[in-house]
């Protein structure tokens, strides 16, 4: 007991540029917890020691280790939705040659380090002094380049948080390209977040972030919706669903120049949708998100779908057969409770598209809940087995959209909505003939309209969001002859 209090009472240890980390997950991989260091400076080397939990980090130099120990002394950091608690290391530097199962994290080592930004050194020896450089904000303008997969606000929030607290997102397309701005709460995180993150690529080879500093002071957003989003608001209505595409339009939601009150406190927000400040949770195409701190997470492509409509389940089969969110591979529904369904994507990326879009649905009368199933795959039964057909493999479905990587059908991705986007039409098919087989299906249609360049596209709206869903359910594929089968989506237009 004695030595107990002699090591509580103890004073804390002086700076040193080694780190001790404890409270690390038992799953973490190396480059996770040198991501840490990376928006501070070089990280040197790396000593796990996972059976306790413990990890000891090197940084090239002990003014880096200041600035990290200062940054996460006011924003605890978190790994896989975990906080870890840093303090200075008793040791001055660390020596790990003769150390066995060293050759992992070396190469871990090289390949982050290998992405340092050049001008790093120059930031961090600013940020010692508490200064920032001519032209940094808090706010934050990103392009992001080679968009092949659906990047969502949710998305951005996950990577972006881990460098601070992120208080407002707004995205947008402008001039063909998908750009977000995004504002912190101070703008010494906004500045490590560019560091960290410009030039890297949320998936490998695609969906680039270019990261710089926004002329906006602050941003003014006045709907939280799947375009925009004010974390310190929840009272704010859900408005206009469409992303602004000219600048009057963006006045609406950013404001130049315009300076609020102070943010007292602003590191104390509490962390939005579920995730902890600093987590990076989201999974990974086939496991290759290149994002620091992403790798190494593991991939899950099966959903948990519950609340079903246990009298509407061969409908709900055939809409995840028609894959609008993502190739379907295999399905489940649960034996003892028949409103739950496991649901096999072909990749973990489209399963966190369908965990978007599907959460919070309403179907046949009941709110759906998707989330991510604790199983890796669903195995098929056995011939002959009890209770087979509730089973279903869909893996060589010729209804898949998105089979080629990169496909064109990941840009015409939307949310739920009473606006329907029709395709697959043959000349013959009139305007009138599709309103009634709309409304035989039992939809109110509202309008109506072909696209003027090409009369094989239509829109059709209708009464509302849970009708739109009925609808695609019962006529995706429907055949209307001469070798023309229809083809509905979710449009991110209304008429």
């Amino acid at each position: 007991n004695e030595k107990k209090k002699l090591r509580r009472d103890r004073s804390p240890c002086s700076p040193s540029r080694v780190l001790h980390l404890r409270h690390i997950p038992n799953d973490v991989a190396e480059t996770e917890v040198i991501s840490l260091g990376l928006p501070f400076g070089k990280v040197t080397n790396l000593l796990m020691l996972k059976g306790r939990r413990q990890a000891f980090l090197e940084m090239a130099s002990e003014e880096a280790a200041v600035n990290m120990m200062n940054y996460y002394t006011r924003a605890t950091p978190y790994l896989r939705r975990q906080p870890v608690y840093i303090q200075y290391s008793n040791h001055r530097e660390l020596k790990t040659d003769n150390l066995p199962n060293q050759a992992r994290t070396r190469a871990a080592l090289r390949a982050v380090n290998a992405m340092q930004p050049a001008n790093m050194g120059a930031a961090n020896a600013l940020a010692a002094e508490g200064h920032l450089l001519p032209g940094q904000s808090s706010v934050l303008r990103i392009i992001i380049a080679n968009l092949f997969y659906p990047v969502t606000l949710e998305l951005l929030y996950q990577i972006f948080s881990k460098f601070g607290s992120v208080l407002k997102i707004i995205t947008f397309t402008k001039n063909n390209q998908f750009q977000v701005l995004l504002q912190y709460a101070y703008p010494t995180d906004a500045r490590y977040a560019k560091l960290a993150l410009d030039g890297q690529c949320i998936y490998t080879g695609c969906c680039t972030l270019r990261v710089d500093f926004s002329k906006l002071n602050s941003l003014k957003i006045r709907y939280n919706n799947d375009k925009s989003r004010d974390f310190t608001r929840c009272d704010l209505p859900s408005g206009n669903q469409h992303p602004p595409s000219e600048p009057s339009i963006l006045a609406a939601y950013g404001t130049q120049n315009t300076i609020f009150a102070s943010y007292a406190g602003a590191a104390g927000f509490g962390s939005a949708m579920g995730f902890p400040q600093g987590a990076v949770t989201t999974p990974a195409m086939s496991g290759h998100m290149t994002v620091p701190g992403v790798t190494g997470i593991p991939v899950n492509s099966v959903l948990l779908v519950s609340n079903l409509n246990s009298e509407a389940l061969d409908k709900f089969l055939f809409w995840i057969f028609t894959g609008v969110y993502g190739d379907v591979h295999r399905v489940k529904i649960m034996f003892k409770k028949k409103g739950n369904a496991l649901v096999q994507m072909a990749d973990a990326v489209q399963a966190q598209i369908a965990i978007t879009y599907l959460n919070g649905q309403k179907l046949y009368g009941k709110v759906l809940c998707a989330t991510l199933s604790k199983h890796q795959t669903i195995q098929l039964p056995r011939a002959g087995q009890e209770n087979h057909d509730l089973t279903k493999d869909y893996s060589n479905s010729p209804l898949h959209r998105f089979k080629k990587p990169g496909s064109k059908n990941f840009h015409n991705i939307f949310p739920p909505s009473a606006t329907l986007h029709l395709s697959n039409i043959p000349p013959s098919v009139t305007d009138h003939d599709l309103m009634n087989l709309f409304a035989k299906a039992g939809s109110t249609v509202k309008a109506f309209r072909f696209f003027q360049k090409d009369c094989k596209m239509a829109l059709i709206q209708l009464g509302c969001v849970e009708e739109a869903l009925h609808a695609l359910i019962e006529l995706h594929n429907h055949d209307l002859g001469e070798n023309h089968h229809l083809r509905v989506s979710f449009s991110k237009c209304t008429i």
